[in-house]
This record gives structure tokens, sequence and C-alpha cells, in this order.
């Protein structure tokens, strides 16, 4: 288990272990969910062509083919 400090203006930094286990970058996006256990914090899919490529996107091409 790892923690982290809460700083100025309420940013964290991640430890770097769980960054390169993670593949997370320096401005990298993370999706962030509020459960009753805690803060969830999960990666985004990389941006290609300036559109997020994941579940969002495949929504969308079956909302078209409909």
């Amino acid at each position: 288990m790892y923690q982290i400090k809460v700083r100025h203006k309420g940013q964290v930094t991640l430890p770097a272990e769980l960054r390169r286990r993670l593949k997370i970058d320096e401005g990298s996006l993370l999706e962030v969910e509020l459960r009753p256990e805690g803060i969830l914090l999960k990666p985004l899919p990389p941006i290609e062509g300036g559109r997020v490529v994941g579940e969002e996107v495949y929504r969308e091409v079956i909302e078209d083919l409909e």
C-alpha cells in the first residue's frame, strides 16, 4: 500500500513505481470516481486523432450503426 500527500491546490503525486506499472506519463488523463470506500483513479486510454479511444468511442460507433 502507498501513502501520498495532498499538496497545495489539491495536487497529489503518484509514486514512480505505480506510474511505471500503469504506464502513466506526464499529461496522461485519469478518470476519478467517488466510491463508498474512497476515491478510484483509472487511467484513460490514449488519445488518437483528438478522440479518446475506448469504451465511449465504441458506444458511439454502435449508435451510428443502429
